[in-house]
């Protein structure tokens, strides 16, 4: 049986392919600076086996059919990894998935990840069981809240203890985008 390989999606400036072992060396380096993880749901990584779990769970959705988790890179240099994005949660019977990322500290704030988000939200909406994109944030990540709502997404409320991390409960702030409010932009 032959491994499928998720499809590779292309930006202006961005190559967005499936992650690999070989990767795991570019994702424990920013997955262990805790400004990367301050408000994800993991602790920073402390060692390269911690990404290789990572990038292995990545791959098992994407077998199973419960999501896609793309590796950003840049397109003059496809080998090294800076961040990721994708899918995950996937609801079928509701149709709606939930979307995540992360960036490398050293590429934020040049619109590198609102390019990965346009490119995997077209993707996303070309599915057809895919009728709801959503994504929750911490109320205080400010950077996730200019980019979900640069990128079409509405804020829907605020939920409280919503999630169990890091030995506490925290908040969220949950967005969402629909297919119609998609299609109407184009």
């Amino acid at each position: 049986m032959t491994k499928e390989i998720s499809p590779v999606l292309e930006s202006s400036r961005l190559h967005l392919r499936q992650l690999t072992l070989g990767d795991a060396k570019d994702v424990f380096a920013y997955f262990s600076k805790d400004e990367v993880t301050k408000y994800y749901d993991l602790e920073s990584f402390t060692e390269v086996k911690q990404a290789e779990h990572f990038i292995r769970s990545m791959q098992s959705k994407y077998e199973k059919q419960e999501g896609f988790r793309w590796g950003i890179t840049l397109r003059e240099a496809p080998e090294r990894v800076v961040g990721t994005i994708g899918f995950h949660n996937w609801h079928k019977k509701h149709s709606r998935i939930e979307i995540g990322y992360e960036l490398a500290p050293e590429y934020w704030r040049q619109g590198l990840m609102a390019e990965a988000m346009k490119a995997v939200i077209h993707y996303g909406f070309h599915l057809p069981q895919v009728h709801r994109i959503e994504a929750f944030i911490d109320p205080d990540n400010e950077g996730s809240r200019r980019l979900l709502l640069k990128s079409g997404f509405t804020e829907e409320g605020h939920l409280r203890d919503y999630f169990y991390e890091k030995g506490q409960f925290v908040d969220a702030v949950i967005f969402a985008i629909l297919r119609e409010e998609y299609c109407a932009d184009r």
